[in-house]
């Protein structure tokens, strides 16, 4: 029976449908999504990815992407169908446990696998998508693009929050982490730039073959590919960490200096975070118009020009928070962002810059930001429940999630306040948290300290608390 991304047959629409409501031996569909609350069709249930085995062809000319998708995943019930979120492209074949499945598409970014054997609970499996077409570019409800973008000499892929999905197929959530191989072949002369370590690189056919392999646990928003002329340098930390970085010719130059600090920032976020939680670091640094932000992508992080030192600071302190300690839901984003700006403060801190109470006193008497719209708007929601999906990325989350940071520090002293730093990537490292793990954790740690102000006024309380 031929398969096609286009309309299932009846018969298979109606085996779909049945499996979704038959909760018998047979088992039941996993359901489309897992209600996250920004994001609520965002990934998926009934199943957990183990890890991806991507195979990526790309032609930067007519911006065709060929993939196959080879998904080694547990299931956590019995499975009569099971979703992966793909957005766009065409679907050629699918097949599970190597037989081919019925499948269809259905939504925006649905694509409903139905294995000829149902899958039982605790079984391990795997599934293999081939699929091709020209990958989107998404708007987030924030206004930023993400996706696939296209850049003048190839492409870069951002997936915060669900763009991951727009060039290859999966369980599209924070809560769900796995290894990668990623292997890209691109026209000879350009460079396929992504997440770990590049086992090797081969040219065949005219075709340049990178081969990347992630050990660590990895979201699928921290997955990256950069696609372009590049120059690479390979260093080490003076703790022997290998450090990757790929630089947009134009912007050589202007970074060269603050690249060369990578492995002094990382050797200082050892020193204040604890142990560095992957195998790599680097960055990746694009020409200033083909990303309108930076981002924490895991290993290596992506900028758009040059960065200066704080944001290096910040998207590097992401390695610890966001990318090994992840958020279980997208509310929990001030978990990553307060942390990583909270980075920032300590940085300047101890590199002769503000002191993080000069920062914190800033903020609070509205003189930080050379605006008053800015300033005003940190105050416009608690960091720990931002009013919709598209401010989730604003201000509180990140200014007032550093407040609430520096305040639980003048609660506990800096000594206690390091520890309790250092013990949260350490005992979260490449797990999930949200935002009552970290509350618990905190008067776990400083039984004898009441933290229900700094709850209830800075991380959940509206607008600005009466005292700083």
């Amino acid at each position: 029976m031929p398969r096609s991304a286009g309309p299932a047959p009846v018969a298979v629409l109606l085996a779909c449908l049945l499996a979704a409501c038959d909760g018998g031996a047979a088992g039941a569909a996993g359901a489309a999504g897992v209600r996250d609350p920004y994001f609520p069709e965002a990934g998926n249930g009934g199943y957990d990815v183990t890890h991806y085995g991507l195979t990526l062809d790309y032609e930067p000319g007519t911006r065709r992407l060929t993939g196959t998708a080879e998904i080694e995943a547990r299931a956590a019930q019995d499975l009569s169908a099971f979703h992966l979120d793909l957005r766009g492209m065409t679907v050629e074949s699918v097949e599970v446990a190597g037989e081919d499945a019925p499948f269809h598409r259905a939504g925006r970014h649905e694509l409903v696998v139905r294995p000829g054997v149902p899958v039982g609970k605790g079984r391990a499996f795997t599934v293999v998508v081939r699929y091709s077409g020209v990958p989107e570019t998404v708007r987030d409800p924030d206004g930023s693009e993400e996706g696939w973008l296209p850049t003048e000499d190839g492409a870069l892929a951002l997936g915060e929050p669900v763009g991951a999905m727009t060039w290859f197929p999966g369980n599209h959530h924070p809560s769900d982490k796995a290894s990668y191989d990623i292997t890209v072949a691109v026209p000879e002369g350009l460079e396929a730039v992504s997440n770990g370590e590049l086992r090797r690189r081969t040219v065949r056919g005219g075709r340049a073959v990178h081969e990347w392999h992630v050990a660590e646990p990895m979201a699928s928003y921290a997955a990256t590919v950069a696609v372009g002329e590049f120059r690479i340098r390979r260093s080490e930390t003076p703790g022997g960490l290998p450090v990757y970085v790929a630089v947009d010719p134009t912007q050589a130059a202007a970074s060269a200096e603050v690249l060369g600090r990578v492995p002094e920032i990382v050797e200082w976020g050892e020193r204040v975070f604890g142990p560095y939680p992957f195998s790599s670091t680097g960055a990746i640094v694009e020409r200033k118009d083909d990303a309108g932000y930076a981002l924490e992508t895991q290993n290596r992080p992506v900028f758009p020009g040059a960065p200066g030192v704080g944001l290096l600071v910040h998207e590097l302190a992401h390695q610890w928070y966001g990318n090994s300690v992840t958020p279980r839901s997208w509310r929990d984003m001030w978990l990553n962002e307060g942390f990583a700006t909270y980075a920032e403060w300590l940085w300047a801190e101890e590199h002769g810059g503000d002191s993080a109470q000069e920062v914190f006193d800033l903020l609070y008497a509205g003189d930080y930001f050379g605006k008053k719209a800015e300033n005003d708007a940190v105050w416009d929601f608690p960091p720990a429940r931002p009013p919709s999906a598209a401010r989730i990325s604003d201000s509180p989350v990140y200014e007032r999630g550093a407040m609430v940071l520096h305040k639980v520090r003048l609660a506990v002293g800096d000594r206690a306040f390091r520890a309790m730093a250092r013990g949260w990537a350490a005992g979260r490292r490449h797990g999930h948290a949200d935002t009552d793990d970290f509350t618990a954790y905190v008067e776990e740690k400083a039984p004898d300290v009441d933290f229900s102000g700094i709850w209830e006024d800075w991380l959940y309380g509206e607008g600005r608390p009466d005292k700083p």
